[in-house]
């Protein structure tokens, strides 16, 4: 009895932030029934409040990299999420039937200020990419 894992990659700009805890949250909240990647149009690196404000919710994405979008040409995926606007308009095309998600959120690498007031920034965007992957995954079913 095999479980049908449903692939999805998460896109966002940079890679440094939003897509980086929606993989993290995904893979988390989804229990094991999504099989989880994300990647960034232009990637960067992993920003540090990113891991320190998903490690405040149990979730550890240090081991996770910036990757670029173009690694994943050709494969299939269910379904394709952009959580930037940017991200949605330089989308490639991906073969099969993939059903796209939009969805924009703040960059909170865009966020000013010393270290407390970005990761504030951080956790907000977090709990706000938590909370619509939560409603969008409970909707699957």
């Amino acid at each position: 009895m095999g479980v049908d894992r449903k692939r999805v990659l998460i896109l966002c700009t940079g890679h440094s932030a939003r897509s980086q805890m929606a993989e993290g949250l995904l893979r988390e909240l989804g229990g094991g029934r999504f099989e989880v990647f994300s990647a960034g149009t232009r990637p960067s690196r992993v920003r540090a409040e990113a891991v320190e404000a998903m490690r405040e919710v149990g979730i550890d994405i240090s081991g996770q990299r910036s990757k670029s979008v173009d690694e994943f040409a050709g494969r299939e995926f269910d379904y394709v999420i952009t959580v930037c606007d940017r991200a949605r308009e330089e989308c490639p095309v991906f073969p099969g039937r993939t059903e796209r998600v939009h969805w924009s959120f703040d960059d909170p690498a865009e966020a000013a200020g010393d270290w407390p007031q970005r990761l504030e920034v951080f956790r907000r965007v977090r709990d706000r990419v938590g909370a619509r992957l939560r409603e969008w995954a409970d909707g699957l079913g």
